[in-house]
């Protein structure tokens, strides 16, 4: 996903999709420890993803304090 993107969810939605974000990693580590995944490529694209969204969630949390 691209951040602007992630900008437009909503809070719950972006903690729905940190999660699957999450568990979608663990299923692809999963694959290599198994020598199933061919496209080594889509574990960098789910890391990022979830950095992405835990960098606007705390984004988010930061303009709150400052309100």
């Amino acid at each position: 996903m691209k951040p602007k993107d992630i900008r437009k969810l909503k809070p719950e939605a972006l903690i729905k999709q940190y999660e699957e974000s999450h568990h979608e990693l663990f299923n692809l580590r999963f694959q290599v420890a198994t020598g199933q995944l061919s496209n080594h490529n889509e574990l960098n694209k789910v890391k990022k993803t979830i950095a992405r969204i835990k960098t606007i969630i705390r984004e988010r949390e930061l303009a709150q304090d400052q309100e």
